[in-house]
C-alpha cells in the first residue's frame, strides 16, 4: 500500500491544501483541495473516496471531480461514508441546488457516482487492502480510518477531539506502524478547540497518554499562520513522545 499526501492543512493559500490522501492510484481518503493537484488522468483513475465527515475542507473536490472525469470512466465513483454523512451529502450538496445529483446522472441505473454505507469497525476490502472506519468525536458525525496492507497499518484520526473509544481500538491493532492525528489549534485557542471539537497541543498530550503501542506519529490539520507555533507547542507538551509534521507529497509505503 502506498499513501501520498495531497493536502494536510487546515486551510488554503500558497502551498496549503486541505485534507486528501491518495492510496495507490485508485482510492482517496477525504477529498479536500489537495485533490486539485492531480491531473485529469489521475482523477479518472480514482474509483473510491472514503470520507471522514461532511465539512467542506474534506469534501470540496468531490463535486468537481465527478463532473470533470465522469465521461472518461466506465463505472461510477463510489463514495464511502457513514449513513449520517451520506445523508448530509445527499441533502446539502448533491441536491440540484448546490450541485447536480450525480447518483442519478445520466440515469439512476447507470450513474456517474454511487453511495456506499460504511459502519465503524467493519472493514471494507478492496483488493488486498482493508480500510476500516474508526470512531471520531467531532462537531458533525465523523470517523477516522485504519488502512491495513496486511503487513502494517496506518491510522488516520480524522477531525476529532478527546476520544477514548478511538484509542481502545488503536491499542488493539497489532501491526500499527503510523498514526496521523490532527492538532488544529494552538494552546491559546484551547477553548475554540473544545467548542469546535478539535485538538490543541495540551489536549494532544492528554490523548497520547492513552496510546499503548509504538507508532510513528504525524500531525495534520494545522491552521495556516499558526502551524509553526502549534508544532513548537507540541514539541514542548508531549514529553517522551515524538511527533513530526505531516507535509504535502509525503509518502508512506507499507
Amino acid at each position: 500500500m502506498k499513501i501520498k499526501v495531497l493536502g494536510c492543512s487546515g486551510g488554503i493559500g500558497g502551498d496549503q491544501y486541505t485534507t486528501a490522501l491518495l492510496v495507490d492510484d485508485d482510492i482517496l481518503i477525504d477529498a479536500g483541495t489537495g485533490v486539485s493537484r492531480l491531473s485529469m488522468e489521475a482523477l479518472a483513475r480514482i474509483d473510491h473516496v472514503f470520507i471522514t465527515h461532511s465539512h467542506m475542507d474534506h469534501i470540496t473536490s468531490i463535486p468537481l471531480m465527478v463532473d470533470t472525469v465522469a465521461r472518461m470512466r466506465d463505472k461510477p465513483l463510489v463514495l464511502h461514508a457513514t449513513e449520517a454523512t451520506l445523508g448530509i451529502l445527499r441533502g446539502h450538496i448533491f441536491n440540484w441546488e448546490i450541485w447536480p445529483d450525480f447518483s442519478r446522472i445520466p440515469t439512476a441505473t447507470a450513474p456517474y457516482m454511487r453511495y456506499e454505507t460504511i459502519a465503524i469497525g467493519k472493514p471494507v476490502q478492496i483488493g488486498e487492502r482493508r480500510i476500516t472506519a474508526l470512531p471520531a468525536n467531532h462537531a458533525v458525525p465523523a470517523v477516522g480510518y485504519q488502512l491495513d496492507s496486511g503487513t502494517a497499518s496506518l491510522v488516520f484520526s480524522g477531525d476529532t477531539t478527546t476520544n477514548d473509544p478511538f484509542w481502545e481500538i488503536v491499542n488493539g491493532i497489532g501491526n500499527l506502524r503510523y498514526l496521523i492525528i490532527e492538532t488544529a489549534f494552538s494552546n491559546k485557542e484551547r477553548e475554540i478547540a473544545v467548542l469546535s471539537k478539535h485538538l490543541c497541543p495540551s489536549m494532544l498530550q492528554e490523548e497520547l497518554t492513552k496510546l499503548k503501542r509504538p507508532a510513528e506519529i504525524y500531525i495534520t490539520h494545522l491552521k495556516p499562520g499558526e502551524d509553526a507555533l502549534i508544532m513548537r507547542e507540541i514539541d514542548t507538551c508531549i514529553g517522551d513522545y515524538q511527533a513530526r509534521r505531516l507535509v504535502n507529497d509525503q509518502v508512506f509505503e507499507f
